[in-house]
């Protein structure tokens, strides 16, 4: 059965690289968002609504249930795929569950992007500037070197205005209000992957809350951060492949 993988923010799908490598499946499909990695469309606003909604087309077109894996903004679609069409589904995986939390606040980069003036100047200063600074940025968040050079490769003009657009239609209360829905998302069986040191997608209370009403196991990834299919391949592929033999 068909995995299918939908990255997030700022990246492109090379987030993946590493994880497939360990994968070693053949039966593969990335999915790259519109502005990560794949053209804005004219006319796309870049809401969460509007990605949820090309997610959905996305898959439709793969004409079978798929195992979905979703990591950062990736998650959140592939959370809410999973919430209005889990007939698309296998299975779903997220490691971005806790922003569905009614407690959950953005974290303070998305803060800044969620508001004007400021939100354009922090994106011009990412995806502008040297090359070099731009990948050392992102090798200081925990992407090595390798992975962060592709990713600074795809950084466009196109990002930065995908990013602005989905952040501010995300801001509060708009995401607690989309939670209300998790307990549909347990029609397919689904797994949060809780990265201890992911400081970025809510507390472990609100991981673990969100999880269980969506119905979806909850799998530890003690110390690794936010980028952990870069951080540890081999660790997260073992916890896909164990899922997914589960599954079926």
């Amino acid at each position: 059965m068909t995995a299918v993988f939908v990255h997030g923010n700022p990246e492109t799908s090379a987030v993946w690289g590493p994880l497939l490598t360990e994968l070693g499946r053949t039966d593969v499909v990335l999915l790259s968002p519109p502005g990560f990695g794949a053209p804005l469309p004219d006319g796309f606003g870049a809401t969460v609504g509007e990605y949820r909604d090309w997610l959905v087309g996305e898959v439709e077109a793969l004409g079978e249930p798929v195992h979905l894996v979703g990591h950062d903004w990736g998650g959140g679609h592939v959370v809410n795929l999973a919430m209005t069409r889990p007939d698309l589904l296998r299975s779903w995986v997220t490691d971005i569950i806790g922003v569905f939390d009614p407690d959950y606040v953005w974290h303070p980069l998305a803060q800044i992007w969620q508001r004007p003036g400021e939100g354009e100047e922090l994106v011009e200063r990412m995806i502008g500037g040297p090359a070099d600074e731009r990948a050392e940025r992102l090798v200081g968040r925990g992407i090595t070197r390798p992975v962060a050079d592709l990713l600074v490769a795809g950084q466009t003009a196109d990002m930065g205005r995908a990013i602005l657009a989905l952040y501010r239609s995300a801001a509060q209360p708009v995401m607690a209000e989309l939670g209300r829905d998790l307990p549909a998302a347990a029609a397919r069986p689904g797994l949060c992957l809780l990265a201890t040191a992911d400081d970025m997608v809510g507390t472990d209370e609100q991981r673990r809350r969100s999880a269980v009403l969506a119905g979806a196991r909850v799998e530890v990834l003690d110390g690794l951060g936010h980028w952990w299919m870069v951080e540890d391949p081999a660790r997260g592929a073992r916890v896909l492949r164990d899922f997914w033999d589960e599954v079926g």
